[in-house]
């Protein structure tokens, strides 16, 4: 009689097996109506039709676009119907695998022929009679032997049975979309939805390469990517979304603002133009204020360091193919990845006590990593980088005040870019399976960190076994204009690195002996580089005024009124703002056009008049018209205004 524990703590009773459906159905109607799956003792997800015969916690997922785990198995069961739809339509089709990803789906196959965008009405078709039909998602689970019997001659299926039998797997499980022996099946672990009819929201999205389990040396399979949601109605604000995110790739605005260029002789490496360069200097300028002012101090460690280093630290085993090596009078050496190695080698030099604890040592360190061609992303993701990386050299009774300072400071800076609270999200990575130290060490270094989040007043939530093989760490998510997420900030606990079996570095204590220290390694911004395309798509290119490249452009109506818009740009320029003039010989509103187009914030227009009253006429970004203003005014306008750091509203509309 299995007792079912319900998470409001009521316990139902069944004589015998009973599945989740039988479950919702217990709790009410309309419950079991909106029921997609079942979660059983807070992590396994099956199937309604799966039979429950022991004693356990239960919760019901249903259909909803604000339940990551609803969505998961919307998609997954989407990748199936798409995966039969292209069956049908490109006969000859190989599956390898489609699984859920973060905003819809994928499914790696080898098509009998090559898949195109023109396919997809044709492939949607197939896939919305598929849905029409409401057909069930039936499992089947076989032994191994019959499992691989039903793969024999299917190279990617056999090949993912086999993986699965090589982990362990006692059995092989195969998904049927309709009834058990007469509808269409694909090897796969579920779960998935009780039937197609779910997935009507979806959308084929597009058509790439990609290799077989990742392996360039691998089979080059086609991959479609597709996205499902529980109703059209988030479909469609998704769909939008991806547009305004396509009007706001920072790729096309770099380029319409003159801001930097990427080369496709050199991948992954930025080319800074002027204004994208301002834009670099003034968030450095900014991030280096900051810091000093919490007690840091700045170092600047080499580019290349040798192998042997790296040996130590332990990064060449783990991290050797993500590095660039280069050889010298017969030794190696690597682009430094990562910046912690030389700051303990810092640390290392000279005898430090107690009494110089906590120690904050901050680099704009320049780091190098072999990033795979494939994976490149704008700015976003390049081999070149610069991180606001710092490591704060504490005990391990300094740890929670130190994480707390860092949380502070890293919501004060959110802040000044508009990323409020309401916008940071935080998780707390806990330890993994695979790690190193004692339980006692991670049990103190976790119970430090969720201190630290309390005394910071900072919400959270827990990821089990995320963390990093040498300790916890908590990880910082901006939501952008667009709902989107960006990992940026962390703080994370390591007692390895500097321990005597890696780098060795210590300090003298209270009672006179050598101990080692704890190390935070910490970022706020993360890459500059990539927090810099974030902003520009975030703000649509239209950076608050502290921040834009061109605060100001000096608009004359005729070439008359140059030298006075020249007047203008220098007083400006003296009262340290940026500002630029139009020497075109274009008409006032294509320099406006022009202007706008360039994201500049204010305009500044010069005539007759304004010639006559040492005055300018103000226009900003969208348009508004702010009236006459003198130099004097505006100089103090634009000054305040930047050094009160307002920003500009933002919206999905742009």
């Amino acid at each position: 009689m299995p007792r079912i524990t319900l998470p409001d703590g009521k316990v139902l009773e069944f004589p015998g097996a009973v599945t989740g459906q039988q479950v919702a159905e217990a709790i009410g109607p309309g419950l079991a109506r909106k029921a997609l799956a079942v979660k059983l003792d807070g992590s396994a997800i099956v199937d309604l039709a799966r039979p429950i015969e022991r004693d356990c916690a239960l919760s019901v997922i249903t259909a909803s676009n604000d339940n990551p785990e609803a969505l998961t198995l919307l998609r997954h069961s989407c990748a199936h119907v798409l995966a039969e739809a292209v069956c049908a339509i490109v006969p000859g089709t190989r599956l390898a695998y489609g699984p859920p990803i973060d905003d819809g789906f994928f499914y790696d196959l080898a098509p009998g022929r090559p898949i195109t965008s023109d396919d997809f009405p044709a492939i949607e078709a197939k896939m919305r009679e598929i849905v029409a039909a409401k057909r069930p998602f039936t499992r089947c689970e076989v032994s191994r032997e019959e499992g691989l019997r039903r793969t024999e001659g299917d190279k990617y299926k056999r090949d993912n049975a086999e993986r699965a039998i090589a982990k362990g797997a006692e059995s092989l499980s195969f998904y049927v979309t309709g009834a058990a022996g007469a509808g269409w099946e694909d090897l796969c672990a579920g779960p998935h939805v009780p039937h197609t009819g779910w997935l009507a929201a979806f959308k084929v999205m597009s058509v790439a390469g990609a290799y077989w389990h990742g392996d360039q040396k691998g089979d080059q399979l086609t991959r479609l990517y597709g996205t499902c949601f529980a109703d059209e109605k988030a479909l469609k604000a998704h769909l939008t979304r991806i547009e305004e995110a396509k009007k706001r790739d920072h790729r096309k605005l770099g380029r319409e603002m003159d801001l930097f260029h990427l080369d496709e002789e050199n991948p992954g490496q930025v080319f800074w133009h002027p204004k994208g360069w301002s834009i670099y200097l003034t968030l450095e300028a900014y991030v280096r204020a900051r810091i000093r002012a919490n007690g840091y101090v700045e170092v600047k460690t080499p580019a290349v360091m040798p192998k042997s280093l790296w040996e130590r630290s332990g990064h060449w085993a783990k991290y050797r193919e993500n590095m660039f090596i280069t050889e010298s009078e017969t030794r190696e050496f690597a682009l430094k990845p990562m910046n912690c190695p030389g700051h303990i080698e810092i640390f290392r030099q000279g005898l430090k006590s107690y009494r110089d604890l906590p120690l904050r040592m901050a680099e704009f360190g320049s780091c190098t990593r072999n990033e795979l061609s494939g994976a490149l992303h704008g700015i976003m993701r390049v081999r070149g980088f610069v991180q606001d990386d710092a490591h704060i050299f504490c005990t391990e009774a300094q740890i929670p005040s130190e994480v707390a300072a860092f949380c502070r400071l890293l919501k004060e800076m959110y802040a000044d870019f508009g990323f409020t609270d309401e916008r940071v999200t935080v998780k707390f990575s806990t330890r993994p399976a695979l790690r190193v130290g004692t339980d006692e060490q991670w049990d103190r270094a976790e119970k430090a960190l969720a201190e630290a989040c309390a005394f910071a007043g900072l919400k959270y939530t827990i990821a089990p076994g995320e963390g990093a093989f040498y300790g916890p760490k908590l990880e910082f998510t901006l939501v952008d204009a667009l709902g989107r997420g960006w990992q940026c900030g962390t703080i994370q606990v390591d007692s390895q690195l500097p321990s005597a079996e890696r780098l060795d570095a210590t300090f003298i204590g209270e009672d006179g002996q050598k101990h080692h220290p704890v190390m935070l390694h910490r970022a706020i911004l993360g890459s500059l580089e990539r927090f810099i395309g974030i902003l520009i798509e975030h703000f649509n290119g239209k950076f608050p005024l502290w921040l834009a490249p061109e605060q100001i452009r000096v608009l004359p109506i005729t070439d008359d009124h140059l030298p006075y818009a020249r007047a203008v740009r220098e007083r400006l320029a003296a009262a340290g703002l940026r500002a630029a003039v139009d020497e075109t010989p274009d008409k006032l509103g294509a320099k406006i056009r022009l202007a706008r187009q360039e994201r500049v914030t204010y305009f500044a227009v010069v005539g007759a008049e304004e010639v006559a009253s040492s005055t300018v006429a103000l226009q900003n970004q969208a348009g508004a018209k702010l009236g006459s203003v003198t130099l004097d005014d505006l100089v103090r306008r634009l000054q305040q205004e930047v050094d009160e750091k307002r920003l500009p509203a933002v919206d999905a509309a742009g």
